[in-house]
């Protein structure tokens, strides 16, 4: 558990948002355990040969009455390991969860990316990813 939130924590925004301890949080324990629990919840890790973890994300799969009550995929909080980004690892993940998103018969695999990450819209761009929406969000303090 302490890799994945490493990786999540590995980059700017990352830092911000993450608390990175150890032990971890019981914050992240009890997301894993209800996130682990939900059948249309999928948190991956990615292995290189060795065992070590070097990417991470998230899939999830929402039931729409929108698409006839097609059923989308989204993933989310996808990280690769800094020392290994640009050598094709996301898109190796993007290729596995595209194929998932099709297996599961969704109508869309969809995304959202923070504005001040325009290396990765570029990358989701070339990847097939089409910006048809603009997003928007409201965070809240506890």
């Amino acid at each position: 558990m302490y890799k994945h939130v490493e990786l999540l924590a590995d980059d700017e925004l990352g830092k911000t948002r993450e608390q990175l301890e150890y032990p971890v949080s019981k914050d992240y324990i009890q997301a894993f355990q209800i996130i682990n629990s939900d059948p249309n919840q999928e948190l991956m890790v990615v292995e290189n040969e060795d065992k070590a973890v070097i990417a991470t994300f998230q899939l999830t799969f929402i039931q729409y009455l929108n698409y006839c009550g097609g059923l989308r995929a989204q993933i989310e909080a996808v990280q690769v390991r800094k020392d290994l980004r640009g050598i094709g690892v996301g898109k190796h993940i993007f290729k596995w969860t595209i194929e998932r998103a099709k297996a599961r018969h969704a109508v869309i695999l969809q995304l959202t990316s923070d504005k001040r990450r325009p290396r990765a819209i570029s990358f989701y761009e070339d990847l097939g990813f089409i910006a048809t929406h603009e997003g928007m969000k409201m965070h809240f303090k506890y």
